[in-house]
């Protein structure tokens, strides 16, 4: 695995954040069960490439499907932690 610019903006001496997951590898034409985790500061690796994820947000687990995009990045980064904010309209008044 080649280091990249992602991976490196934690302090170098530390080397990436890799937590090991429960991963299970299916034959093919079978679908894996989603692999349930809270470490959202965990590195996305180049073997998580297509599977699903359900990351906790402190609430819920968002499901988070794992693209050649998103290696580098942090799990956490995919399942946001807050609500979008929206006014009420107030009826009558």
């Amino acid at each position: 695995m080649n280091a990249t610019r992602v991976l490196l903006a934690r302090s170098v001496w530390k080397g990436p954040n890799i937590v090991p997951l429960p991963i299970v590898r299916v034959p093919q034409g079978q679908k894996a069960p989603p692999v349930r985790t809270q470490a959202r500061s965990a590195t996305i690796l180049p073997n998580f490439v297509g599977l699903v994820f359900q990351v906790h947000n402190g609430k819920i687990y968002h499901d988070v499907e794992i693209t050649e995009d998103m290696v580098g990045h942090k799990l956490g980064e995919f399942s946001p932690t807050r609500k979008k904010f929206s006014y009420k309209q107030m009826k009558g008044k």
